[in-house]
């Protein structure tokens, strides 16, 4: 088995490497669940090979394999704790206020996204706003946002970069009711961890990444709760900083986040919600799974 194992690991190691090499230019992070699994057992086959033709520990390849997967968890796990103490402690806010991108660099200039923006202009949608905030490093994040022909659906197209370079898109949709709810569908990929307003209604689909298909699944969830859409009558810049306002609050009151007072001793994340974020991150980078809301 272990000879049948070692002539796979070559073609295997080509194959991650073509993906990676792929993923640096879509910036898929649906590709990038693959990736990461075939990382890690190859990873787990290899240490198991090597130790076979090495003889460092005398035990089975299967052994050794099993315990080599373990050891990248517990690896990766304490590289994603250290990666959201550090949020944590960042001076950064967890929710950056938006200002007008008056730039005019609001969109990137690509192919594969500007399809996205043909489709709404085809499906009637109407540029808003284009907004920006930013996110830690002089790093911006980018978001148009433009409105349905009757003003009942919000989408927000937010750009996101990679260490790469290169864009990953992410599409969220509102809608407010006459009931007073707020029906959100997205398909954000970044772990959260946090809470939401009582009256929000959230649905995360990160395998959904073609807008369409996303706007498809927001329209049927209004319509099986029988809510009745209202027009936006808040402008996006107004109503996204009081989102970010209210989740602020929201977060800390339900301990999510610290008080205030004790923020620059600890940081502003609770341990519990450290705790959920790590959870979180592990179901996005592996199953491509958010909790549900």
């Amino acid at each position: 088995m272990s000879e049948v194992i070692t002539i796979v690991l070559a073609p295997a190691a080509a194959l991650l490497l073509a993906l990676f090499y792929i993923n640096l230019r879509v910036a898929s992070p649906m590709l990038a669940i693959p990736i990461r699994w075939l990382r890690w057992l190859l990873f787990a086959l290899f240490v198991a090979s090597a130790n076979e033709q090495f003889g460092w520990i005398d035990r089975p390849f299967w052994v050794v394999a099993v315990s080599a997967f373990l050891l990248w968890f517990v690896l990766e796990s304490g590289f994603n704790w250290l990666r959201v103490s550090a949020i944590s402690l960042s001076p950064l806010p967890l929710f950056p206020k938006f200002v007008a991108n008056t730039g005019g660099d609001e969109w990137p200039v690509q192919e594969r996204l500007l399809r996205v923006r043909d489709w709404l202009r085809d499906n009637r949608f109407t540029a808003t706003q284009a907004l920006k905030a930013e996110v830690g490093g002089g790093i911006w994040l980018r978001v148009s946002i433009y409105q349905s022909h009757d003003n009942t659906v919000r989408a927000q197209v937010a750009f996101l970069p990679q260490d790469s370079g290169a864009i990953t898109v992410c599409f969220s949709l509102s809608t407010e009711t006459q009931s007073g709810r707020r029906y959100v569908t997205d398909n954000f990929f970044l772990p959260f961890g946090g809470f939401y307003p009582e009256s929000w209604f959230l649905a995360r689909s990160p395998w959904r990444r073609s807008l369409p298909r996303l706007l498809a699944h927001h329209l049927q969830r209004i319509q099986r709760a029988e809510e009745v859409a209202v027009p936006w009558e808040t402008t996006p810049i107004d109503d996204l900083n009081r989102q970010q306002q209210m989740m602020e609050q929201v977060n800390t009151e339900l301990g999510f986040l610290l008080p205030h007072a004790e923020r620059e001793e600890h940081g502003k994340i609770t341990p519990e919600g450290r705790f959920r974020i790590w959870q979180e991150a592990w179901l996005l980078d592996y199953f491509g799974r958010a909790r549900h809301y």
